[in-house]
């Protein structure tokens, strides 16, 4: 166990593991829990991160006055690789945010999925999903942070997934895990590169490794593969189509996963390597180019929707590219922004997408076309409505005023790019106004509609989750000088890697930005006005389009399995002597190309001196068995007469003073005989070679090539200086460690003990396989179709 920067005594980083792991022990428990206390269990399940979230609170007078807070234990020391955690305001806010928003999901869900069969599997799932994405932000070590991210895919997967009785779920869980899946992939790929360019494993050291990172030739390679697990994570156009179609999942699914969390795992990541691969041309133009296209396709697609799952999900895209674009964005205020955009987000998206399961689960219906009049029924889910969308607007004195203030502050400028990424954002946050007031009043104002369910207020477990989010958007923005102080300012110091004040109030200062804000309302409000209008020509528009990336993703996969199918036709035909005749091909070409290409092929030997009558006769007789082989007429025979080499080797083996090996190559050259000699009596033999003369001759051709490469190889071996090292280790040590004379026995019992018992596991088996080769009776399992020769020949080979 380690501590670093403040000094804890040994019960705070225990208590820190145990808070990670709590999420974690609450899934176990959830299915026995909800199967005897039903809708209640939720009380006791979200004591679990609750009582995280009051943990990782206690942290923020020490990380608000500048300090970080790492802790771990060490797994393999000699790999560098630790299960280490790394608190700073970046880090702290997150796990705040996921404990916090997680416990009210938590209580939210026992009111919303009350009496379903699979409750309990349901509360499991995303309790596991809140382990994983509490580790991914904490984490300090590469594996770590790896793990868990790829954990958040599974997990999402199974929630997405949960109604797996439906077509739609188990497509949407399936593209959601195969996009977060393969950018997880990427991101490893790019973890192993900053590894390798940096020799550390710690995000808190990585983070002060910026000069190095961005001078390194690998460093637009590293860049782009953790961009590619941001992207995918965090719904970047073009991976964006996962996160709507998400929306199969049911609604604390879609408060929780895809609007405060994990979607936000990318951005979280981009803000932690922000010192570290930041402030350079690639990032300056892929961030804000990507972002900012995400902003626009996912407000325009949001006022294209009338279901209220699928506007709030779109423009969750359309905050995810913002908030990508203001990380990217090299400007004073940029990171400000982005810090205080991500905290209000979640806390009015969180809200919003509560409204809307329970317009859903007490109306029957999400689609606003069939909604209107519930403000008199649902009096405080309208109201909660109406705060959230007022802070996902930017109407003062909530705290998503002060962001949209920070965003203007941040992207006004005099130049060309300055005026286009405030244009993008001006127009994004203007749609964004529209989609939040059409979720918020839509449904609630206007003449009472006649919904599918006789709509009433929601019960307390469904309806404390929205209002304290809601309520907090208020209260955050009233008291920004206190948000600031223990999130805004430690967080976007984290971010920037210095210390970064922040000090914007709800005070309106005039100004560009506040000339901005008021545009942007004004658009918002014209946009709500015209909103019907407006979907009729994004559907026009999206008609003349035509497929988009959720149409790619199907051809994609499609077309995947196709090619995977022709390969497996070509690759796997099913026939043994084709796999046979392809390794050896391999085999001969990993011999013998590096020789020749690299010219490393071996002098010409001379004939030794002094050779020894005896001796003569032995390589004579190995020589005999290969003429034996090519001239046996049957199988049987060839079999025989191969055990011919082998036996000589042996007796070279013996001559040169290897007893040991001698009597090793004995035992193996008389099992292989006796195994083959026994298959082949149980198989029914065709007394000629059936093959054409083409297979022949590439036989003889593969052979040859291998014999040729084995020789080679071993000529150049040999030819080499021979390294003593390893034999004056095992004459050094062998009595002294081992308390063994005989070298030999003391390395294959001693120093090669496991090799060794796997050496007899192999014999053992192999001896089994003779036994039952012994008692077989009959030849109807092996025996082939009597009226099929080319079959008999095929299970022959």
């Amino acid at each position: 166990m380690h501590d670093a920067t403040r000094k804890q005594g040994a019960e705070v980083p225990v208590m820190t593991l145990l808070c990670l792991f709590l999420p974690l022990l609450a899934a176990i428990a959830a299915p026995v829990l909800t199967a005897r206390l039903g809708a209640a269990s939720a009380w006791i399940l979200a004591l679990a991160p609750a009582f995280s979230f009051v943990h990782f609170a206690g942290f923020l007078p020490e990380i608000a006055a500048g300090e970080v807070v790492t802790g771990g234990y060490i797994w393999v020391p000699s790999f560098n690789l630790s299960f280490s955690w790394f608190l700073d305001g970046l880090s702290l806010t997150f796990a705040l945010l996921i404990t916090g928003i997680g416990t009210l999901i938590v209580l939210y869900s026992g009111g919303y999925m009350k009496g379903h069969p699979q409750q309990g599997r349901f509360l499991c799932f995303i309790l596991l999903f809140m382990g994983a994405m509490l580790g991914v932000v904490v984490s300090d070590s590469f594996l770590m942070l790896f793990f868990y991210w790829e954990l958040t895919s599974i997990t999402s997967f199974l929630l997405i997934g949960f109604d797996h009785e439906r077509a739609a779920a188990r497509r949407s869980a399936l593209q959601a895990l195969v996009i977060t899946g393969g950018g997880g992939l990427c991101l490893l790929a790019g973890l192993i590169f900053l590894w390798n360019m940096t020799g550390v494993t710690q995000l808190s050291l990585l983070i002060h490794q910026g000069d190095l990172l961005r001078q390194s030739p690998y460093y637009l390679m590293a860049l782009l593969l953790v961009l590619g697990g941001c992207f995918t994570k965090s719904a970047q156009f073009p991976f964006h189509a996962w996160l709507p179609n998400a929306m199969e999942a049911p609604t604390p699914v879609s408060a929780y996963l895809h609007s405060a969390t994990m979607v936000k795992a990318g951005v979280y990541l981009l803000m932690r390597l922000h010192p570290a691969l930041g402030h350079t041309p690639a990032w300056e133009i892929l961030l804000p180019f990507f972002g900012g296209l995400t902003l626009m396709i996912g407000t325009l697609l949001a006022i294209r929707q009338t279901d209220l799952k699928l506007v709030l999900a779109y423009t969750t895209i359309a905050s995810l590219g913002l908030l990508v674009l203001l990380t990217g964005f090299d400007s004073p205020h940029a990171v400000t922004a982005a810090v205080l955009y991500l905290v209000a987000h979640s806390l009015f998206k969180g809200a919003l997408f509560m409204v809307a399961g329970i317009v859903d689960h007490e109306a029957g219906t999400r689609d606003m076309t069939r909604l209107g009049g519930l403000s008199r029924a649902m009096p405080v889910t309208f109201a909660a409505a109406v705060l959230a969308a007022a802070s996902m607007g930017g109407l003062p004195l909530f705290f998503g005023f002060l962001a949209k203030e920070e965003i203007y502050a941040a992207l006004a400028g005099g130049n060309a790019r300055a005026i286009l990424f405030t244009a993008v954002a001006v127009l994004g946050n203007g749609l964004m106004f529209t989609a939040a007031f059409a979720v918020a009043l839509k449904p609630f104002i206007g003449p009472k509609v006649e919904t599918p369910k006789h709509a009433h207020e929601a019960p307390a477990l469904l309806l404390i989750g929205p209002v304290v989010l809601a309520v907090l958007g208020l209260v955050a923005g009233v008291a920004s000088s206190l948000a600031h102080a223990y999130v805004s300012t430690p967080m976007a110091s984290a971010v920037e890697g210095r210390p970064v004040p922040v000090t914007i109030s709800t005070v309106p200062h005039l100004g560009l930005p506040l000339l901005l804000s008021v545009v942007t309302v004004a658009l918002g409000v014209l946009a709500y006005w015209q909103l019907a209008r407006l979907r009729e020509v994004m559907a026009r528009l999206l008609e003349a389009i035509g497929p988009g990336p959720d149409r790619a993703f199907d051809h994609a996969l499609s077309g995947l399995v196709r090619v995977a199918a022709l390969i497996t036709r070509i690759v796997q035909s099913g026939r043994l002597e084709v796999y046979i005749t392809a390794t050896f091909i391999l085999i001969a070409v990993v011999l013998l190309a590096p020789m020749f290409v690299y010219g490393e092929l071996p002098a010409w030997p001379t004939w030794p001196k002094g050779v020894m009558l005896h001796e003569y006769a032995i390589f004579l007789l190995a020589g005999a068995g290969v003429i034996a082989v090519l001239r046996a007429r049957t199988r049987l025979n060839a079999i025989v007469s191969l055990g011919i080499q082998g036996f000589a080797v042996a007796v070279i083996f013996l001559l040169f003073g290897a007893p040991d090996l001698a009597f090793t190559q004995f035992m193996v050259e008389t099992l292989s005989v006796v195994i083959l000699a026994l298959v082949m009596t149980r198989l029914r033999l065709l007394d000629s070679d059936p093959r054409p003369l083409g297979q022949m001759l590439l036989d003889v051709a593969v052979a040859l090539a291998c014999g040729l490469g084995f020789a080679l190889f071993l000529l150049r071996t040999t030819q080499g200086p021979f390294d003593q090292r390893l034999t004056e280790f095992f004459n050094a040590y062998s009595k002294v460690i081992a308390h063994g004379a005989n070298v030999v026995n003391v390395i294959i019992v001693d120093f090669r003990g496991t090799d060794t018992l796997g050496e007899i596991a192999v014999v053992m088996i192999t001896g089994l396989a003779i036994l039952a080769l012994i008692r077989m009776r009959g030849t109807s399992a092996l025996k082939p179709a009597d009226n099929n020769p080319d079959e008999a020949e095929g299970r022959e080979a």
